[in-house]
């Protein structure tokens, strides 16, 4: 049979950076590529503990049908945790438990975006939020990232030339993959553009518990007094990714959409995770765990720059993560950075060339990314000593 795709779905490509880990799963090659955390991060015996709690004392509530909206309990946990402690949802905001982060980038999509409408993304990005925005035929449109954030006078200029707008798209803190922070002077202006043009703001923050070095940042949700913005929030990063838990604050008459949107989806997150969120969250000191996590984190973050800095030295160039997973390096200008990926694929170490996470196929970059959390040290150490190998190769 000759299968004719959808529009939709025929213009999608699959992730670069899948396409990479399954080339490289042999299980000899140094993950550099990936984006997973470190397994040392699961809390496995809490996990453990709790899940038998649940199937011993709420078995059929665990295993039954849920609201849409999520889990009521973990609902206002959730509430009171990110109000009290980051100043974020208000009287006129409420709350929606989702599959993942990734299904907030759909349903804000999904509710927000006609076929044609405009999303304004930084560029480069993360690529399930872009191959989302492509599967509603959204057209993206491209804002540099400089090392604070989001280019706030391109964003300004696009915003003038663009009136089928509908929505801005940012990874404020250690963004995927650039790995910068946005500095709170541009979060304001970015809040105050949005209000002026009259546009939805998409703040993913999926990465902003795993601070490692410097000072907190002010959540752009926290300026929202226009209810123009959609704040993303994850427990993948922090619990476990395997669960599909996240959530999303933004104003009630979006958060109602979003319900009907996801009810044509999945009907509702497992119930099964959410209780165990709840109970992670109310039984255990899981913000001791965070701070174990970040400690993690900090120790293979410097790892790896240090290595870059001793085995690649002035042939790259990079800003140093605050936190996140990711490093965003440059390579020279006359260094085919394709082949670069490829010979240092053929050494043994999988990296993501920058073109997975640009807007279109043309756009050119020098840069690619590099992962800290998935290798263990030893990995890095000697996955930095092979790239420095390859540098060789194209002085």
């Amino acid at each position: 049979m000759e299968y004719k795709f959808s529009d939709r779905i025929s213009n999608l490509k699959p992730s670069a950076i899948r396409e990479i880990l399954k080339a490289t799963s042999t299980g000899n090659t140094i993950p550099f590529a990936a984006g997973n955390p470190a397994p040392e991060a699961f809390p496995v015996e809490d996990v453990q503990k709790i899940t038998a709690q649940i199937l011993a004392e709420q078995p059929i509530q665990a295993l039954q049908y849920g609201i849409s909206e999520g889990y009521t309990p973990l609902r206002q946990e959730i509430k009171n945790y990110m109000r009290k402690t980051y100043n974020v949802g208000g009287e006129d905001d409420d709350i929606i438990i989702t599959s993942g982060a990734q299904q907030v980038v759909d349903l804000s999509t999904k509710v927000l975006c006609n076929e044609g409408d405009v999303v304004i993304s930084e560029a480069p990005s993360f690529i399930g939020a872009l191959n989302t925005f492509r599967s509603y035929n959204a057209r993206l449109v491209g804002v540099s990232v400089d090392s604070d954030g989001m280019n706030i006078e391109e964003l300004e200029e696009k915003l003038k030339s663009e009136p089928k707008a509908k929505l801005i798209y940012t990874i404020p803190n250690f963004q995927n993959p650039a790995g910068v922070t946005m500095s709170w002077e541009k979060r304001v202006k970015l809040y105050n553009l949005a209000k002026k043009y009259g546009v939805m703001i998409l703040e993913d923050n999926p990465y902003g518990e795993l601070r490692v070095h410097g000072e907190d940042v002010p959540c752009i949700k926290t300026l929202d007094k226009d209810g123009i913005v959609i704040y993303s929030g994850s427990f993948s990063k922090i619990l476990s990714p395997g669960i599909r838990v996240a959530f999303t604050i933004a104003p009630k008459p979006v958060i109602a959409k979003m319900t009907v949107g996801k009810q044509a989806t999945d009907v509702h997150t497992p119930m099964l995770t959410q209780m165990l969120v709840y109970r992670w969250m109310t039984q255990t000191d899981f913000r001791a765990h965070i701070r174990t996590i970040r400690s993690i984190y900090r120790k293979k973050l410097d790892l790896m720059c240090g290595l870059i800095d001793s085995e690649l030295g002035d042939f790259v160039t990079y800003v140093k993560p605050e936190g996140g997973l990711f490093i965003w390096v440059k390579l020279p200008d006359s260094v085919d950075m394709l082949n670069f990926v490829k010979t240092c694929a053929d050494n043994g170490v999988a990296v993501v060339p920058g073109t997975a996470f640009m807007m279109y196929p043309e756009d050119k970059t020098q840069c690619i990314r590099l992962n800290f959390s998935t290798p263990t040290d030893d990995m890095i150490v000697r996955g930095m000593e092979i790239m420095g190998e390859v540098k060789k190769q194209f002085i």
